[in-house]
């Protein structure tokens, strides 16, 4: 019997709803892109009503998802196994401290703890709501997994020691292995600024109020709490519960 999983986040999220069966959809694989880089179904930048928040409806059957549509995955953007039991979707920002904090302090430990063992499989959304540079970051991280090395580039960004400026992300991509000139030339792709502007636009209609937010199967778990916050989260997840 199909257990019921909704959970209504309330306050910060201004009355938004978030399902239960939101980490599933919004990782699911049906939309990825395929690997040779070539971008499929983003939808437009701008937000849209807030109607569109998520809801459900009571049937007989498994609840239904009736929020946003989410954007296509790129797989490039995902590590761990398939067959793991617990999903992680980041919603994260490239010049949010606390995204920082976690990518630096918390998520190394941790990925290594369920990742490697294969309890864990991340996704990564991007959420740049800082501006600019905040934009600027997430296309050219973009442009780094079109080249297979997202998140070696995600790393270099985090460490504390890049800049988010043109010559900041082009020295990233350096330490970060990257062929410079293709680096560049992804990053004016139409189709790399559009998933950006896509995965901006689904936390949008979620409601998410800010980085870094964490669906851990589908339950919201937002900043960058404790590794016991995080491993407690993951633990509950892993039982079903």
């Amino acid at each position: 019997m199909w257990k019921e999983r909704w959970r209504v986040v309330a306050g910060a999220l201004a009355g938004a709803v978030v399902l239960g069966a939101l980490g599933l959809a919004a990782v699911r694989d049906d939309g990825a892109v395929r690997d040779d880089g070539e971008d499929k179904g983003a939808v437009s930048p701008r937000p849209a009503a807030a109607s569109s928040t998520p809801t459900g409806v009571a049937s007989s059957g498994p609840p239904v998802w009736e929020g946003p549509t989410p954007p296509p995955v790129d797989m490039r953007l995902a590590k761990g196994s398939a067959q793991a039991p617990v999903i992680v979707v980041e919603f994260g920002d490239f010049k949010c401290p606390n995204c920082t904090r976690f990518a630096r302090s918390i998520g190394p430990a941790l990925w290594r703890k369920y990742v490697d063992s294969g309890v864990v499989r991340v996704f990564w959304r991007d959420y740049p709501i800082r501006g600019r540079e905040s934009e600027a970051a997430a296309v050219a991280a973009r442009a780094a997994s079109r080249q297979g090395r997202f998140w070696e580039f995600h790393d270099v960004l985090f460490s504390g020691k890049a800049r988010l400026d043109e010559d900041g992300l082009r020295e990233a991509a350096r330490r970060a292995g990257l062929d410079v000139a293709r680096f560049d030339a992804d990053r004016r792709d139409r189709a790399v600024r559009e998933a950006v502007a896509a995965d901006q636009n689904f936390a949008l209609q979620l409601g998410l109020p800010g980085t870094p937010a964490f669906l851990i199967n589908g339950e919201l778990l937002f900043g960058a709490q404790s590794a016991a916050t995080f491993e407690r989260a993951i633990e509950k997840a892993r039982r079903g519960q």
